[in-house]
């Protein structure tokens, strides 16, 4: 093997082990906010609604910081990036723990975000330096399955810790963490080529106008704020966007993919990755209503409930990821999404008082698919990037999941105010119609694969 060609074992397996601690870390911080809000909202006196912005801080400045880091990654070098990025983001959980204020709170959580960004923006490229080609797709699967299990269990973590402490040692068990994983990042991480260009600054802004405000307009418009301020945003998000764009075309590394998003299979691998991810949130965010509201069950069941589908990803992404290496993506991933597709279907079909094995079941079936699906598409869209452009393709590969949750999840917003509480049936037929599309999208990748 090629030294170039993956790294030596035993480092690889200490390279992946500071990537999987970072990214636990990241992941978890994003689930576990969700279930201690209640509890920061009362003790730094602060409204339920003004405390949503301890999370949406965190999702919205990661959101728009991905692309800018992977930049930075391939002009500066992923590892440098990477190490920043958990750096800035242990501090972060130091000043999240240290806060007493929802002001002082919120601003520690963009500055995690940042960090986060950091990390998750090389994250897939850091992977595809770490194994050789031909076990890449091995890779892959083993950080979809960090993601699958960290996202599943981070409700109970966070549970368990405010158990026995207060919610300030939920971001403070970070920085033990963190300040391992930056010493094993330090002797293990592959070193990649840089393209030595400058970072383009204006891109940056450019960039941070269009996906920043695209997600709080498409946000506002679910939540049944103002109209005219939500279409403003929106409309300065497009003029942004085009402008980013027709910047992006004169340069050679452009900090949006451009040049990426101009082979088929990567623009095909995005496209199903954006659906998939939105048909995942038209069920996540509508399904717990159905089972609270309509079933009557508690928060405690509700989120048994809704496991299975996490979990069952978590273990057949590893499975995936070996398959992506002998099989196309594209055959693989379209018989994930229409499994997928027919999990929500019957989801959609439930009796009137289902058991709830009735539920379990069916949430497997989508976890099943989704899963077979996930990493066999992450390894397409790294693997077919040159490999010098492996930070643009990990920054989309990001982007793309994080656009496909915040437009699913505001779909189910704009639904429950038309439909009510019949927006639930609404949401989770269009979901099964989402992933049936990308099903088909995912098939016509097989003919560019060879």
């Amino acid at each position: 093997m090629e030294a170039s060609d993956g790294l030596p074992t035993p480092q690889r397996y200490w390279a992946m082990l500071t990537v999987a601690l970072a990214l636990i870390m990241a992941v978890l911080d994003g689930a576990i906010a969700n279930v201690a809000l209640p509890t920061i909202a009362a003790d730094v006196h602060a409204s339920p609604a003004s405390s949503i912005w301890v999370v949406n801080a965190y999702q919205l400045i990661i959101t728009i910081s991905l692309l800018p880091c992977a930049s930075l990654g391939e002009h500066y070098g992923y590892r440098r990036i990477y190490k920043i990025g958990l750096a800035i983001f242990t501090l972060g959980s130091l000043a999240c723990a240290l806060s007493n204020s929802l002001g002082t709170l919120t601003a520690a959580r963009v500055v995690q975000g940042i960090g986060a960004a950091g990390i998750m923006s090389v994250n897939g490229a850091l992977v595809r330096y770490i194994y050789p080609r031909n076990q890449l797709g091995r890779g892959i699967g083993i950080n979809a399955l960090l993601v699958g299990v960290s996202s599943a269990v981070g409700p109970t973590v966070a549970a368990g810790i405010l158990s026995v402490a207060s919610w300030p040692w939920l971001f403070a068990v970070n920085v033990p963490i963190g300040l391992v994983a930056l010493a094993i990042a330090t002797r293990s991480l592959p070193v990649n080529p840089r393209t030595g260009q400058r970072f383009d600054f204006l891109s940056a802004v450019l960039n941070a106008l269009t996906f920043g405000l695209l997600i709080t307009g498409i946000d506002g418009l679910g939540q049944g704020e103002s109209r005219i301020l939500e279409v403003t945003e929106l409309a300065v998000a497009l003029v942004a966007g085009i402008w980013l764009v027709r910047r992006q075309l004169a340069l050679k590394s452009p900090l949006l993919p451009i040049d990426l998003l101009r082979i088929p299979i990567f623009r095909l691998s995005i496209l199903t990755s954006v659906c998939s991810f939105g048909a995942q949130m038209l069920a996540y965010v509508s399904l717990p209503f159905y089972f609270q509201g309509m079933l009557g069950l508690s928060e405690v069941t509700t989120g048994l409930l809704m496991t299975p589908w996490p979990l069952t990803t978590a273990i057949v992404a590893p499975a995936a990821g070996w398959l992506s290496d002998r099989y196309p993506s594209g055959l693989l991933g379209g018989i994930g999404l229409f499994t997928m597709a027919a999990g929500l279907a019957l989801l959609a079909m439930l009796p009137a008082h289902p058991s709830g094995l009735d539920i379990v079941w069916r949430m497997a079936i989508c976890g099943l698919g989704f899963g077979l699906f996930q990493s066999p598409n992450n390894r397409t869209m790294l693997s077919s990037a040159p490999r010098e452009r492996s930070g643009g393709a990990s920054g989309m590969l990001a982007t793309a999941r994080l656009l496909g949750q915040t437009t699913g999840a505001a779909m189910v917003s704009l639904l429950f105010g038309i439909y009510h509480m019949q927006a639930v049936d609404v949401a989770i037929v269009a979901g099964a119609g989402v992933a049936g599309v990308a099903a088909l999208v995912s098939f016509l990748r097989v003919r560019h694969q060879t």
